[in-house]
């Protein structure tokens, strides 16, 4: 009998696991390191991972340095020489928009022989906050808000994020004036998009005003005056583009990506005699739609097995949206969960988990959950109604009442969500 067959939940945590590792900065960032420049190294960043990435640096770096990044309240590491401030996530705040303007100046001044050295990944988008000018803090926690709850994908997000931002879109790299650029990025964004992981401080930005006043209106979303005056504000006010000089000396390397931890959980279940199905590594849509797409590959493994037979699971990777129109508590991956164990109506044999690889599943204190065959009988001999639940988008709670959340505290990475699929040996085929 495999191993799934007398642990599944522990199988299943093994894969999650070895994605989390595969994408620990300790193991990703070393072997990118620049060499050392004639004058000063600065280094600024921003991200869940941004206190590991800094600490990493600091372990392999054989010369001088300084400098400042932000990462989420609770996820500070201790570091030497570079500075961990901590501030908001997923809605900014004050202590985020003051460590962007400590950032800034920390960069401007540098000359030819000096080395900006920018650390990013996912998170940073709220992390590092800095109102345009004309705007409030304030104007931006409401538009954030709004989008969070839209259903907005994570590119149309960045995109407005970019737009409202003076430090966004290219901005920071733009500032390092004559200095060298490099900038290492865990990416937790489908695609790999380097002008979208983090909302792309140093990079190029390919979008418009024009496509963030789009986005704001496909979701309904009016925003404050001030952010409508922002975004109908001419192209001398855009972001840096593609071609900009201001980013002549810049280069950008992905350190870690979502593929790669998809790579490193199949090697694990190839090792436990389990057959690893790879469906992506960029998975969007409404979480529940997704869930259903899932349960119906699933079940073809399970009547067909196809795209394989069992012992085998499926893996991927990504970022589902949900528009919340309930009052509950949960994430994305929790409403994913709910919704496939609904959509697979107990199905024997089928066991799943789903988490974020930072460890926090919305804004609670979970990674994700697991569901397997029993679970939707289980809830209901606890008096739960998981189709209400799912409804009210209180996918949380469902999965607390019956001990089945993942709990794993910050990882100190990031590269977005992670699920995997499990279709035991014992699995039939009629």
């Amino acid at each position: 009998m495999t191993a799934p067959a007398h642990d599944p939940r522990a199988f299943l945590r093994s894969l999650f696991d070895a994605a989390v590792a595969a994408a620990q900065p300790d193991e990703a960032l070393p072997r990118h390191l620049p060499a050392p420049p004639r004058g000063r190294t600065v280094v600024v960043g921003a991200g869940k991972a941004a206190a590991a990435m800094a600490r990493a640096v600091e372990a392999h770096w054989p010369a001088p340095l300084e400098g400042l990044v932000v990462t989420r309240y609770g996820q500070k590491l201790p570091t030497r020489f570079i500075e961990v401030a901590e501030s908001a996530h997923p809605v900014p705040d004050a202590a985020g928009e003051a460590a962007a303007r400590r950032m800034l100046e920390r960069v401007r001044g540098l000359g030819p022989d000096d080395l900006v050295l920018c650390l990013i990944s996912g998170g940073a988008s709220a992390l590092l906050s800095l109102p345009a000018a004309g705007l409030t803090l304030a104007d931006k926690q409401e538009v954030n808000r709004a989008l969070l709850r839209s259903g907005a994908s994570i590119h149309e997000m960045n995109c407005v994020r970019k737009h409202l931002s003076g430090i966004k879109g290219g901005r920071l790299g733009a500032a390092c004036g004559d200095a060298a650029l490099v900038t290492l990025a865990i990416s937790d964004v489908p695609g790999d998009e380097p002008s979208v992981i983090g909302s792309g401080p140093t990079v190029p930005d390919p979008t418009s005003f024009a496509d963030a006043r789009a986005i704001l209106a496909k979701y309904g979303i009016q925003p404050p005056p001030a952010v409508e005056k922002r975004l109908a504000s001419g192209t001398e006010a855009e972001t840096p583009k593609p071609g900009d000089p201001r980013l002549a000396r810049a280069r950008y390397q992905l350190i870690a990506t979502p593929q790669m931890s998809l790579d490193a959980a199949a090697r694990k279940a190839r090792e436990a005699g389990i057959t690893p199905v790879i469906l992506s590594d960029s998975i969007e849509g409404e979480a529940r739609e997704v869930a259903r797409a899932f349960a119906a590959i699933a079940r073809q493994v399970v009547r067909f097995g196809q795209p394989a037979p069992p012992p085998s699971v499926l893996l991927s990777g990504g970022e589902a949206t949900v528009t919340v129109r309930g009052k509950g508590k949960g994430g994305r991956n929790s409403e994913f969960l709910l919704a496939l164990a609904l959509a697979l109506g107990g199905e024997a044999n089928v066991h799943a988990l789903a988490g974020g690889t930072d460890g926090i599943d919305g804004t609670d204190d979970n990674a994700g959950a697991f569901i397997g065959p029993d679970t939707l009988a289980r809830a209901e001999g606890a008096g739960l109604a998981a189709r209400a639940m799912l409804d009210d988008n209180d996918a949380y709670s469902f999965f607390a009442r019956i001990g089945d959340l993942l709990v794993t505290g910050p990882t100190h990475t990031n590269v977005n969500d992670f699920r995997a699929i499990l279709i035991d040996g014992n699995a039939g085929s009629g």
